[in-house]
């Protein structure tokens, strides 16, 4: 008899920019779509005292297993909006993980060589499809695509849901946006 060790399937991300720019959204989103799929959630915001333009992150685990802490050390992936947040949890990224990154309004610099890196240009895109507003949405859509971390169906299910639900009027401008991000992804 072999002695076998039950591994759970986790995903761990940190989701990171200034607030308006809906990181904590983003993680809110696939937490909302993992807890649907099934899986244990944990999300953990943290945010600076200003509304508008302070620090916003959040962290979100995914898993079919029971979750330990909500704090996370370093994420399978992480998604950064500007150069602060990319300066932040940049070294945080897991060896083989994925950093995603607003290419409009990050300079990378020198990143490690044992992680996937994604440019996004999540600011020009949401300028083209109408708002600002769901830079957010297309990043997600690229997440959702290269990690895996949730289904890509139950995703948008959870932006039909929950955004959908609060503005209705801008929820067909957020499911093209999760499609464009989607579409950024090889």
């Amino acid at each position: 008899m072999t002695n076998q060790i039950n591994k759970k399937s986790e995903k761990s991300l940190i989701a990171a920019g200034f607030g308006g720019q809906g990181m904590l959204v983003l993680g809110q989103l696939v937490a909302y779509a993992g807890t649907t799929e099934g899986r244990n959630v944990s999300w953990m915001p943290s945010y600076g005292p200003e509304m508008r333009g302070g620090t916003a992150n959040c962290c979100v685990i995914v898993s079919d297993g029971e979750i330990g802490t909500p704090v996370l050390e370093s994420a399978d992936a992480i998604v950064v909006m500007n150069q602060p947040s990319l300066t932040k949890f940049k070294d945080r990224v897991k060896t083989n993980g994925l950093l995603l990154y607003n290419s409009d309004l990050i300079k990378p610099g020198d990143i490690r060589p044992d992680i996937k890196v994604v440019a996004i240009p999540a600011n020009t895109i949401a300028d083209e499809i109408g708002s600002d507003k769901v830079a957010n949405i297309i990043m997600l859509g690229a997440l959702v695509k290269a990690s895996g971390i949730v289904g890509d169906k139950t995703c948008e299910e959870s932006i039909k849901k929950e955004l959908g639900s609060k503005k209705p009027e801008f929820l067909p401008m957020n499911l093209v946006a999760y499609e464009k991000g989607k579409a950024l992804i090889q």
